[in-house]
């Protein structure tokens, strides 16, 4: 009867389910594709027309949307949440990122070692990979989690990097940006409070969003950056993914029981805009200007190297929760709450088949 079913049906491979079941899969699989055809075959991406539009232009309009849908999912009795978390991070990653640059400098001076500069290390540790965080959101969190890039955002760019060198005269707060986050979140959410329709439909569009959006987050990256900057940049971005086991312990303590989960570890990244930040930092101290050049490869090898590592290392930790039964996999947590309504709507169809 089932095979029946299945010819009526047409072929059906079932790959977004069967992606979305993989750790990470919605965000690994798509990276990957990505990186391969910019490494290998980079003109596919230039095409032109909506093919550029959409892989290789689409990256901020795709985001905008993601963040449109994961506002409507936002509960407005909740919204206290996805503040604090956002606070949460934000401070973990800055307070983590210029104690570590600042140690190096006192330790190495302002050289400091393996040819990382003090400035460099504090430039990739206090800057996370928003695009990388949202997806990862989408599977291992909830609208809380995403909601938090609204506060998280700040940290793009040098202004946290200028502030830790003292640098502030030349540095002003992203307001714009801020606001330019905060828009599409807003619109999700007062459109998802008020209508429950809306809510129910972004709730379906979310992996294919996720989808697309990373594939644009990948195809502006290649393995070659590896090579420019050398062993520095390697050690630079293994050491940046390494944070995430901080980061994933650290943002748990501070979490009520039934809202932890692996999403601490989704900010142990350095996003690809770190590479802008080296020649902010040379213009506002010329001392610096020396180091530009290979600081800014090194911020780049950093981000590509994280891209790929932090996936595995969210998808591994949630691995943990999910076995152990920790946090939102607990009874009282909202993973275990919904995997037991899927479970219940299963043996109603069982039944009534």
């Amino acid at each position: 009867m089932e095979e029946n079913n299945k010819k009526k049906d047409g072929l059906d491979l079932d790959l977004l389910n069967k992606m979305a079941k993989l750790p990470g899969g919605l965000v690994i699989i798509p990276l990957l594709i990505a990186v391969a055809l910019a490494t290998f075959c980079p003109q596919v991406f230039q095409i032109g027309g909506y093919v550029t539009a959409l892989f290789y232009e689409g990256n901020a309009a795709m985001m905008g949307f993601f963040l449109i849908i994961c506002g409507s999912a936002i509960n407005i009795k909740q919204v206290g949440m996805p503040l604090y978390k956002g606070v949460s991070l934000t401070a973990m990653k800055f307070i983590l990122g210029v104690a570590f640059g600042y140690a190096v400098s006192a330790i190495c001076g302002p050289a400091g070692f393996l040819g990382l500069a003090p400035f460099v290390i504090i430039a990739a540790l206090t800057n996370s990979n928003g695009s990388l965080y949202i997806s990862l959101s989408s599977q291992f969190g909830n609208a809380s989690d995403t909601g938090a890039i609204s506060i998280l955002s700040l940290n793009d760019g040098p202004f946290f990097t200028l502030v830790a060198l003292g640098a502030t005269g030349l540095a002003t707060i992203p307001f714009k940006s801020f606001v330019a986050v905060l828009v599409p979140l807003l619109i999700g959410f007062v459109w998802g409070n008020i209508d429950k329709h809306f809510r129910e439909v972004c709730k379906h569009a979310q992996p294919i969003v996720t989808f697309f959006m990373t594939i644009s987050i990948g195809s502006k990256t290649d393995v070659s950056t590896l090579i420019k900057a050398g062993l520095s940049g390697i050690v630079l971005g293994l050491l940046s993914a390494a944070t995430a086991v901080i980061f994933f312990f650290v943002f748990n303590i501070l979490l009520p029981k039934k809202e932890r989960n692996a999403m601490g570890a989704a900010v142990g990244t350095t996003a690809l805009n770190s590479a802008q930040t080296p020649a902010a930092v040379g213009e506002a101290d010329p001392s610096m200007a020396g180091y530009v050049d290979v600081a800014t490869a090194q911020c780049a090898t950093a981000s590509v190297i994280t891209l790929f590592l932090c996936p595995f290392i969210v998808a591994a930790f949630d691995k943990y929760m999910r076995k152990h039964k920790k946090g939102i996999y607990s009874e009282e947590g909202w993973a275990c709450e919904s995997v037991g309504a899927v479970s219940e709507a299963s043996s109603e169809k069982q039944m009534v088949g």
